[in-house]
């Protein structure tokens, strides 16, 4: 589909949607608990609708009510011998370690920019605890025959925190008296979001500066009662919005959140912007913008949002953490140059810093996707300063976090036309 968002000033009020980091996370809690979990405020991404698909398959029956979800399990006790998790990076990081718990062969596959992302370091690291491995090429689909048997082990916490939030939890379940080493951890807040919900479900983990995960006697899931609090990543694209094109105030974010994503308010802050956080909403007013620098190594998913926000800002803004954009549902870096070079936006990438010179003026212009939901969202978010309309091609894409961007967008005001895709 086609969206154009046409230059305006943003105001009003609107509630964040449901993190699908934690919708993800107490899915695959619940299914490792015993009883029934109540899901409530849960979100309905296509992410985390394939991780709900995934549970199921695995062994959990899922009941949908109005504002909650039911998943009753008795742990992981696979219906299906194949998993697919969509094009969920978190989905396969995190579940495949906990289907390796069963013992019967399961194949785990997806689609989309997922079947291009690397899948190796499964190979390297689930042998290690008894779970037989293999992958094409790198590449999926994955194919793994547990028991996973807890063992002391060393990881290289740079190939990715999700596997490592995967491996907690299903050490969680499983584990007596080891300890799991990480070498080199990006994305701790990531890491400090699961070990919170691990706790809320019963699992508690020595954690000793994030390099040392301690197990120590047997423990289990409980089922419980959980309550996903809103999205700071889908969030992030709102507040920029409010802070270039007017004012807004974004309800049910908690400001003592564990999502790493919070750090937009850090961004916010530096460029110059008005901020009124309260415990559970955060205002935010448009005022004399200026370049700001930050480190987003641990919050890489901020980078399309703050591309976004420095585009108006005066001045060249830098952003440290480059690295850690090639494998996302685009080349993020080079995705990111490009389509705001087509709006006017001149994008330096220098290693591991990006370079955003802004306050030149942005243009209306004819964007893409590359079917990449934060690339269509930074998009939209830039064309409510351009000196003409944006048009974004596979605008769709968002729904793969955020389906209700748009609309949030309308509900501030913004003047969004939606087309099919001729």
């Amino acid at each position: 589909m086609q969206v154009t968002v046409s230059p305006g000033i943003v105001k009003g009020t609107v509630t964040a949607n449901p993190s699908k980091s934690a919708m993800q996370r107490a899915v695959a809690a619940a299914l490792l608990a015993n009883g029934t979990t109540i899901i409530r405020n849960p979100g309905l991404s296509n992410d985390c609708l394939a991780a709900l698909e995934v549970a199921e398959n695995l062994g959990a029956r899922i009941k949908r009510g109005d504002d909650h979800f039911e998943i009753t399990s008795q742990g992981v006790k696979p219906f299906y011998d194949e998993i697919n998790c969509g094009e969920s990076g978190l989905g396969i990081r995190m579940f495949t370690p906990i289907a390796a718990l069963a013992s019967i062969p399961i194949t785990i596959v997806g689609h989309g920019s997922l079947t291009t992302r690397p899948m190796h370091f499964f190979e390297e690291v689930l042998p290690q605890l008894d779970v037989k491995c293999t992958t094409q090429d790198g590449k999926l689909p994955l194919h793994i025959q547990g028991p996973l048997q807890p063992k002391n082990i060393t990881i290289d916490g740079s190939l990715s925190s999700q596997f490592l939030t995967g491996l907690l939890m299903a050490y969680g379940a499983a584990a007596e008296e080891v300890t799991i080493t990480v070498k080199d951890l990006k994305s701790k807040p990531y890491i400090a979001l699961t070990l919170h919900l691990m706790e809320h479900f019963g699992v508690k983990v020595e954690e000793q500066d994030f390099e040392q995960f301690r197990f120590g006697k047997k423990q289990a899931y409980n089922a419980t009662d959980y309550t996903v609090e809103g999205d700071w990543s889908g969030a992030a694209f709102l507040l920029v919005a409010a802070a270039v094109a007017g004012n807004a105030e974004v309800q049910h974010l908690n400001t003592a959140s564990a999502q790493s994503d919070k750090a937009i308010l850090e961004a916010l802050e530096k460029a110059g912007t008005h901020i009124l956080p309260g415990v559970f909403t955060v205002n935010i007013q448009k005022n004399g913008l200026n370049a700001f620098e930050i480190d987003a190594t641990d919050c890489p998913d901020l980078f399309p949002p703050l591309v976004a926000l420095a585009a108006n800002c005066n001045g060249t803004t830098k952003i440290k953490g480059v690295s850690r954009l090639a494998h996302k549902e685009s080349d993020r870096g080079l995705t990111l140059q490009e389509e705001f070079g087509k709006m006017g936006i001149r994008i330096d990438l220098e290693g591991d810093i990006m370079l955003v010179h802004g306050g030149t003026g942005i243009k209306g212009a004819h964007v893409h996707s590359h079917n990449d939901h934060r690339i269509a969202m930074a998009c939209a978010v830039a064309a409510l300063t351009a000196d003409g309309p944006v048009t974004i091609e596979n605008a769709e894409a968002v729904n793969k976090s955020y389906p209700e961007f748009y609309d949030h967008l309308q509900l501030l005001g913004g003047q969004v036309a939606v087309a099919a895709n001729s």
